[in-house]
Protein backbone atom coordinates (compact mmCIF):
# COMPACT_ATOMS: atom_id res chain seq x y z
CA UNK A 1 0.00 0.00 0.00
CA UNK A 2 1.39 3.67 -0.94
CA UNK A 3 0.33 5.98 1.35
CA UNK A 4 1.00 9.72 1.15
CA UNK A 5 0.19 13.27 3.26
CA UNK A 6 1.27 16.66 3.31
CA UNK A 7 3.35 17.73 6.39
CA UNK A 8 3.04 21.01 8.73
CA UNK A 9 6.25 22.10 6.95
CA UNK A 10 4.40 21.87 3.44
CA UNK A 11 6.96 19.12 1.93
CA UNK A 12 4.98 16.06 0.57
CA UNK A 13 5.96 12.62 1.82
CA UNK A 14 5.07 9.27 0.24
CA UNK A 15 5.80 5.84 2.05
CA UNK A 16 5.59 2.69 1.38
CA UNK A 17 3.27 0.79 4.29
CA UNK A 18 3.70 -3.10 4.36
CA UNK A 19 1.48 -4.82 6.73
CA UNK A 20 3.55 -4.75 10.17
CA UNK A 21 1.35 -7.22 11.80
CA UNK A 22 0.63 -10.18 9.82
CA UNK A 23 -2.25 -12.63 10.55
CA UNK A 24 -0.19 -15.27 12.19
CA UNK A 25 1.14 -12.72 14.72
CA UNK A 26 -2.05 -11.14 15.23
CA UNK A 27 -3.48 -14.77 16.19
CA UNK A 28 -0.53 -14.94 19.05
CA UNK A 29 -0.82 -11.38 19.78
CA UNK A 30 -4.65 -10.55 19.97
CA UNK A 31 -5.13 -12.80 23.30
CA UNK A 32 -3.06 -10.74 25.26
CA UNK A 33 -4.94 -6.95 24.69
CA UNK A 34 -7.87 -6.49 27.22
CA UNK A 35 -11.30 -6.34 26.50
CA UNK A 36 -12.55 -3.16 28.21
CA UNK A 37 -15.99 -2.91 29.50
CA UNK A 38 -19.10 -1.28 27.49
CA UNK A 39 -20.25 1.66 29.03
CA UNK A 40 -24.07 1.07 28.48
CA UNK A 41 -25.23 4.66 29.91
CA UNK A 42 -22.94 6.52 27.80
CA UNK A 43 -21.54 4.56 25.36
CA UNK A 44 -19.96 6.78 23.09
CA UNK A 45 -18.60 6.41 19.60
CA UNK A 46 -16.98 2.93 18.88
CA UNK A 47 -13.34 1.85 19.84
CA UNK A 48 -10.92 1.98 16.93
CA UNK A 49 -9.78 -1.49 15.98
CA UNK A 50 -7.13 -3.03 18.34
CA UNK A 51 -5.56 -4.37 15.06
CA UNK A 52 -4.83 -0.50 13.63
CA UNK A 53 -3.90 0.80 16.31
CA UNK A 54 -1.07 -1.93 16.96
CA UNK A 55 0.33 -1.45 13.70
CA UNK A 56 -0.33 2.29 14.00
CA UNK A 57 2.47 2.09 17.20
CA UNK A 58 4.85 -0.06 15.96
CA UNK A 59 5.55 2.35 12.54
CA UNK A 60 4.95 5.22 14.77
CA UNK A 61 7.80 4.06 17.32
CA UNK A 62 10.16 2.52 14.85
CA UNK A 63 10.09 5.22 12.67
CA UNK A 64 10.40 8.36 15.09
CA UNK A 65 7.40 9.76 13.77
CA UNK A 66 4.96 12.44 15.70
CA UNK A 67 1.95 10.68 16.41
CA UNK A 68 0.18 13.88 15.28
CA UNK A 69 1.94 13.59 11.59
CA UNK A 70 0.39 10.44 10.03
CA UNK A 71 -3.48 10.90 8.86
CA UNK A 72 -5.96 8.75 10.51
CA UNK A 73 -7.05 7.07 6.84
CA UNK A 74 -3.95 5.42 6.67
CA UNK A 75 -4.19 2.99 9.47
CA UNK A 76 -7.52 3.45 10.74
CA UNK A 77 -7.15 4.87 14.09
CA UNK A 78 -5.79 8.74 14.93
CA UNK A 79 -2.45 8.99 17.19
CA UNK A 80 -4.40 10.45 19.88
CA UNK A 81 -6.21 7.23 20.32
CA UNK A 82 -2.97 5.36 19.48
CA UNK A 83 -1.46 7.14 21.93
CA UNK A 84 -3.93 6.09 24.35
CA UNK A 85 -4.26 2.56 23.51
CA UNK A 86 -0.37 2.39 24.07
CA UNK A 87 -0.76 4.37 27.34
CA UNK A 88 -3.49 1.83 28.58
CA UNK A 89 -1.60 -1.37 27.16
CA UNK A 90 1.52 -0.53 29.54
CA UNK A 91 -0.52 0.18 32.45
CA UNK A 92 -2.43 -3.39 31.68
CA UNK A 93 1.17 -4.83 30.99
CA UNK A 94 0.88 -6.01 27.82
CA UNK A 95 3.88 -5.60 26.61
CA UNK A 96 5.96 -6.97 28.74
CA UNK A 97 3.58 -10.32 28.25
CA UNK A 98 3.84 -9.38 24.67
CA UNK A 99 8.09 -9.49 25.45
CA UNK A 100 7.91 -13.14 27.42
CA UNK A 101 5.87 -14.92 24.38
CA UNK A 102 7.61 -14.21 21.81
CA UNK A 103 11.20 -14.77 23.58
CA UNK A 104 8.94 -18.02 24.89
CA UNK A 105 8.18 -18.86 21.22
CA UNK A 106 12.13 -17.88 20.01
CA UNK A 107 13.62 -20.51 22.70
CA UNK A 108 11.21 -22.99 21.88
CA UNK A 109 12.13 -22.60 18.26
CA UNK A 110 15.79 -22.74 19.06
CA UNK A 111 16.43 -19.15 17.33
CA UNK A 112 17.14 -17.24 20.72
CA UNK A 113 20.82 -16.47 20.27
CA UNK A 114 21.86 -14.66 23.98
CA UNK A 115 25.61 -14.40 22.34
CA UNK A 116 25.02 -11.67 20.58
CA UNK A 117 22.42 -9.73 23.29
CA UNK A 118 23.03 -6.74 24.73
CA UNK A 119 22.24 -5.37 28.47
CA UNK A 120 22.09 -1.41 29.30
CA UNK A 121 21.82 -0.58 33.12
CA UNK A 122 22.53 3.37 32.33
CA UNK A 123 18.68 3.09 34.21
CA UNK A 124 19.83 2.05 36.68
CA UNK A 125 21.57 3.52 40.14
CA UNK A 126 24.90 2.50 40.63
CA UNK A 127 26.18 0.68 43.85
CA UNK A 128 28.21 1.59 46.27
CA UNK A 129 27.51 5.30 44.67
CA UNK A 130 29.24 5.32 41.68
CA UNK A 131 30.12 8.63 39.70
CA UNK A 132 28.20 11.01 39.35
CA UNK A 133 26.82 12.68 36.15
CA UNK A 134 27.62 15.98 37.00
CA UNK A 135 31.27 17.12 37.78
CA UNK A 136 32.35 17.54 41.28
CA UNK A 137 33.09 21.10 42.95
CA UNK A 138 36.58 21.95 43.49
CA UNK A 139 37.44 22.13 47.23
CA UNK A 140 37.69 25.66 47.42
CA UNK A 141 35.27 28.19 47.13
CA UNK A 142 35.48 30.66 44.19
CA UNK A 143 37.81 30.62 41.23
CA UNK A 144 41.79 29.23 42.45
CA UNK A 145 44.20 31.50 42.41
CA UNK A 146 46.63 32.06 39.51
CA UNK A 147 49.84 30.62 39.91
CA UNK A 148 51.94 32.55 37.34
Amino acid sequence: MVCGWVLRAGLRLLVVVDRVVTDELWLRLEPLIPVPERRYRFPGRRRADNRAALERILFVVSTGMRWSDLPTAMFGASGATCWRRLKEWHQAGVWQQLHETVLAELRAAGLLDLAHAVVDSSHLRALKGGTSPVPARSTGAGWAASTT
